[in-house]
């Protein structure tokens, strides 16, 4: 380490010692000297989109590098968070019979600042690596939704990025306590075109794990293009996604146009009007309605594919993993009990290993959410889902994961586009005392009905053992049939 070094740490106040990881942790170049042999309370690796919330992003940064170790800042439009994890943890592996080394390891935390593409990434990077002790993540809002952030207590507005702000959300880190999430796999296979490849289709370039399934991937079928992916919160396909795809071309033309949030807000509320989507009935095609572009499929607890009815007049559908969409709203909310008795449906727990289906007829519906029972139509709840889209109905459709949207080419002759989503693993994350997430093991037990009038078990015992058959444990694996 060197002196320089030494003396910024020896000038950090006790509180931000906390935190500090030494360079010889973060580095194997680094020689192996620290000031002190006193372990950090809560070292944490900070990794930041400098692009994210205008100039915010570039800014904490700066006072994030300046508070702790800067090696310990990551800005992710210069490295990628696999690559500096990988070379954190092969060098915590090195340093196995260092004391501090062993401290840090078990007691690391990540923090990430960013849009919900950028805390999926995070995730993401995390869940895929497999790390023998993977470290929970708390998140910084700095997109437009923050639907990530606002689900596990962190808010959904920008934050300030000077150093009593940063110290503020420290503090907050060192009471967190951790929740797991559920990760969702997403598998889209088309037809490969006679002229022409699928690879000009703009995909999401956040999406770290949204990338061509190698000729040896057993899901790669000849004659096709395959994609994987994966999302926490949600997927979308349908109206708001349309929205979301106008939002995101128009900030891509003119991104200075688009650096306040509160701006962003009403920029899109207006371009959900300009398309009309209030009066869908009378401006859109019938043709364009879920029920016409696809049919959809639901994997019942025995692994059978069933046909999942969607009502005529639904023209967007979420597959929603967290209690937030849109910039906080629930479009689940909470089933009442003729419901968890009559069709077996749950609270949206983020830990069950099921995903919650919600429809949409227009944007008036979706005002619905604002009220405060208010609720989109509820589908089902499932742990794979899949959509077939059928020939002919459009010539594209428009979907979105995390917040990232896209404009995916439909079959026009006798071409197919399959996409699947099903679970995949969890991964840890850090929860304030304002958290909107419901785990399924931390919920009040609620008392369920027989058909004939008696009580059943509560509903978190049952959760659990349908927890248990739905596989949704660390140790989960992609069916072999997805």
């Amino acid at each position: 380490m060197s002196q320089a070094s030494i003396d910024k740490y020896e000038a950090l106040s006790d509180f931000l010692k906390k935190f500090y990881i030494p360079s010889y942790i973060l580095s194997p170049a680094e020689a192996v000297a620290v000031p002190s042999t006193r372990p950090p309370e809560s070292p944490i690796l900070v990794f930041i989109n400098s692009k994210s919330g205008g100039q915010l992003g570039g800014e904490l940064i700066l006072t994030y590098r300046s508070l702790l170790n800067e090696k310990q800042v990551f800005d992710l439009n210069e490295e990628t968070p696999d690559k500096v994890l990988q070379r954190i943890y092969l060098n915590l592996e090195r340093l196995n019979h260092d004391a501090l080394a062993c401290k840090i390891k078990e007691k690391l935390k990540i923090i990430v600042a960013g849009g919900d593409g950028t805390a999926g990434w995070l995730l993401g990077v995390v869940c895929d690596l497999k790390l023998s002790n993977p470290p929970p993540i708390a998140t910084i809002p700095l997109g437009t939704g923050n639907n990530l952030p606002f689900a596990f207590g962190w808010g959904k507005k920008n934050p300030g990025t000077d150093k009593s702000s940063a110290e503020s959300f420290l503090a907050q880190v060192t009471k967190a306590k951790e929740m797991k999430i559920d990760n969702w796999h997403v598998l889209m296979r088309m037809k490969s075109p006679e002229k022409g490849s699928c690879d000009s289709i703009e995909l999401p370039p956040s999406l770290h794990a949204f990338r061509r399934a190698s000729p040896s991937d057993q899901a790669n079928m000849e004659g096709y293009h395959t994609f994987r992916g994966g999302f926490w919160n949600y997927f979308s396909l349908g109206m708001d996604a349309q929205t979301s795809y106008e939002f995101h071309s128009q900030r891509k033309l003119h991104p200075e146009n688009f650096k306040n949030q509160l701006v962003n807000q009403s920029r899109y509320l207006k371009l959900a009007c300009k398309q009309g989507w209030f009066f869908a009935s009378l401006l859109h095609p019938f043709s364009h309605n879920i029920a016409q572009l696809a049919q959809v499929k639901i994997c019942d607890k025995s692994g059978q594919w069933n046909d999942l009815h969607i009502p005529q007049s639904i023209r967007s559908i979420v597959c929603l993993n967290l209690p937030s969409f849109s910039g906080g709203l629930n479009p689940w909310g909470t089933p009442n009990p003729n419901e968890q008795r009559g069709r077996s449906l749950t609270p949206p727990f983020v830990d069950d290993g099921l995903i919650e289906i919600v429809g949409f007829r227009n944007a008036w519906h979706g005002l619905v959410l604002l009220a405060p029972k208010g609720h989109g139509t509820r589908l089902a709840q499932a742990n794979r889902i899949r959509f077939e889209f059928k020939k002919g109905a459009a010539k594209h459709a428009y979907m979105r994961m995390d917040g990232e949207p896209w404009k995916q080419p439909l079959p026009l002759d006798d071409e197919t586009v399959i996409l699947e989503i099903s679970h995949h693993g969890q991964v840890n994350m850090l929860t304030t005392e304002n958290c909107k997430s419901k785990s399924m093991y931390e919920s009040s037990p609620k008392v369920q009905f027989s058909d004939d009038g008696t009580e059943d078990e509560p509903l978190v015992a049952n959760c659990e053992e349908e927890f248990r058959k739905f596989g949704a444990a660390d140790t989960f694996k992609i069916p072999n049939d997805v």
